[in-house]
């Protein structure tokens, strides 16, 4: 998984467009959406209850958000972003983003008012040049 995300986020040529990107990835695949993340549902279904599916899905996350975090700092770098940017904040403001996004795809919302929602998120999460 973490493989997959960071050649994702370091192959884009602009970063930005990777984090919009890995917004938008669920969606891509109609089977995902639909049976949505193992990560996730292990954790809804076993957290409470069993320490060590808590601590993987915590170090799991924390790793996500370290690889987003990455990428957050080069769209600073390369301008994308304000320089005021809290890249660890941003990183799990997108993780969050994201993993709703899969949750709703479960819920049975078409690809099409996906789609849409992860835009409307992009726009106000990595809002373009100038804005």
């Amino acid at each position: 998984m973490h493989g997959r995300l960071r050649e994702a986020l370091t192959e884009a040529p602009r970063a930005v467009e990777a984090l919009r990107m890995m917004l938008e990835a669920p969606i891509g695949d109609p089977t995902e959406t639909r049976r949505g993340c193992l990560l996730a549902n292990s954790t809804c279904e076993l957290g409470n209850a069993d320490p060590d599916v808590l601590a993987h899905a915590r170090s799991s996350y924390e790793t996500s958000t370290a690889l987003i975090a990455d990428c957050v700092v080069r769209a600073v770098r390369e301008g994308d972003l304000p320089s005021g940017t809290d890249p660890v904040a941003l990183a799990r403001a997108l993780l969050a983003a994201q993993q709703g996004l899969v949750f709703m795809g479960r819920t049975g919302m078409d690809t099409v008012a996906l789609t849409a929602t992860a835009r409307s998120l992009a726009a106000q999460l990595l809002p373009g040049r100038g804005d």
